[in-house]
């Protein structure tokens, strides 16, 4: 992609260059872009999710004995069940009032080896009251109380900022850029799932940019999924509560206006890839964390490079004036010092090479195997594929081979007809 630039600011009063101006011009066009009505009202973590390895304790799992009870466990009383496949783990403790739900017993290990049986979600109210350092001492608490041999496996975050005065307009997916190979416009869509959470949405009300396995951008009318999640009374006091967030209008929530969130999302693979890869600019030392405290001071550096990784131009080569804003005059609100300036962020990738592409190859012979004899037809074993967790492994392995998605699709097409042909399709 060509290099993109940002417009320059201005001071809305004098007209001369101020690097944090809220009126904007296109130096090739000269066209002029008045930001002073858009209100910045918060940037914070909205969702922490830490994961941990472990042997479960022979008692937790009498916890789920009888689904839908009530249990005590860790000096709290937790709401036990179970959850769906699709979480990656069996059972849940859930207690919406510390906001915290513990997820239990992956599916993929068994229940009598260490592996990665816990995972803890902390929802934006338990994040709000509590320290990083606090937090994660809660989290460790109870993840001790759930397993023996315990490490820590990393977390996942989500980052959003909300804003006023500002809407998405009707070509904003085809003016945002980006890596990703998954774009989602909600705009005809009336049912869709929040974080557990199912709410109602018109035309144009959301947009979701990358996958859930990566870096997820999302841009959505909060105080209408707010409202259908019955959590408008909460997040209104928070807006409230941060009026001096945005300096430039430090009175600036309007309860009769409609509030839109710019939401990152990062899984903790990708938070792995930037622990394993970024480095102190003064030591040299990478900076190798794997809790959510540790990572804290890191959040401002993710938040930046996620506006650079997802670009939404006004036009070709030219930053749009609200991306411009949202990534240079936001911090994230944490009560810890930020790090950012003193750190240089890389992802550290695993490649396809080597042993692990041959393991592909061998992979998609199988699988067409298996496809045949099951009669499985070629879109639905596409889609399939591509909801697996390995999927960016074999993806990038042929794409190193020049093969996009859709040339991949029709090559797994074409292996599958050609099965079918030769062997039949029983055998």
């Amino acid at each position: 992609m060509a290099k993109v630039v940002d417009q320059k600011r201005l001071d809305l009063q004098t007209a001369v260059e101020d690097r944090h101006g809220r009126l904007f011009i296109d130096q090739g066009t000269h066209v002029l872009t008045d930001l002073s009505g858009v209100r910045l009202l918060r940037c914070g973590v909205d969702t922490v999710r830490q994961l941990y390895r472990g042997l479960i304790r022979p008692e937790i799992m009498g916890l789920f004995e009888m689904p839908g009870a009530m249990v005590e466990f860790a000096g709290e009383i937790w709401h036990s069940g179970r959850v769906g496949r699709d979480s990656g783990y069996q059972y849940k403790l859930q207690n919406a009032d510390l906001g915290i739900i513990l997820l239990v017993k992956n599916f993929n290990a068994t229940l009598e080896s260490i592996g990665p049986h816990l995972k803890i979600e902390v929802s934006p109210h338990a994040v709000d009251a509590l320290s990083p350092e606090r937090l994660q001492e809660r989290m460790d608490y109870y993840a001790a109380a759930v397993l023996t041999n315990r490490e820590r496996n990393q977390c996942a975050v989500h980052l959003a900022l909300d804003l006023q005065g500002w809407v998405p307009s009707d070509d904003l997916v085809a003016r945002m850029h980006c890596r990703a190979r998954a774009t989602r416009d909600i705009s005809g869509i009336k049912e869709i799932k929040w974080s557990m959470e199912s709410a109602t949405y018109g035309k144009g009300q959301s947009f979701l940019f990358g996958s859930a396995g990566g870096v997820q951008l999302a841009i959505y009318n909060k105080t209408l999924q707010a409202r259908a999640t019955d959590k408008l009374d909460y997040w209104e006091r928070v807006w409230r509560r941060n009026d001096s967030f945005d300096l430039a209008d430090p009175d600036n929530y309007d309860p009769d206006a409609d509030v839109w969130r710019v939401e990152l999302r990062y899984h903790h693979s990708v938070v792995q890839q930037f622990a394993s890869g970024s480095v102190d600019v003064n030591t040299g030392q990478i900076i190798d964390t794997d809790s959510f405290s540790a990572f804290a001071p890191h959040l401002d550096g993710l938040w930046r490079y996620g506006l650079r990784q997802f670009k939404l131009l006004s036009r070709p080569g030219y930053f749009d004036p609200l991306w411009t804003l949202i990534r240079d005059d936001v911090c994230v609100d944490l009560p810890v010092d930020s790090l950012a300036d003193e750190t240089c962020y890389q992802r550290s990738y695993k490649t396809s090479r080597g042993f692990t592409g041959k393991n592909v190859e061998l992979f998609l012979g199988n699988f067409i195997s298996l496809l045949a004899r099951e009669r499985v037809p070629a879109k639905k074993a596409f889609r399939v594929l591509k909801e697996w967790d390995c999927w960016p492994v074999i993806r990038d392995h042929y794409a190193g081979k020049g093969m996009t998605d859709l040339m991949l699709f029709a090559h797994i097409e074409k292996l599958l007809q050609e099965r079918h042909v030769r062997w039949g399709r029983a055998i």
